[in-house]
């Protein structure tokens, strides 16, 4: 069973990174995957995660 746990403010450090430099790392990536697991996430940081999920869908950012 893999066991992932998101870090405290991973989202919010995942989301700075993102809008410096238009790409996600596979750092970035694991943290994303991690927080789609997490059902303890607050609604702000769901919809955070799928505002990223959904740039990268459209071309807005590119993965690193």
């Amino acid at each position: 069973m893999l066991n992932l746990q998101l870090l405290p403010g991973a989202i919010s450090e995942i989301l700075a990174s993102v809008a410096e430099t238009g790409r996600l790392t596979q750092g970035d990536r694991y943290g994303l995957l991690a927080a789609t697991l997490d059902e303890s996430l607050n609604e702000e940081e769901r919809r955070a995660v799928n505002r990223l999920l959904r740039s990268v869908q459209r071309g807005r950012v590119q993965w690193a």
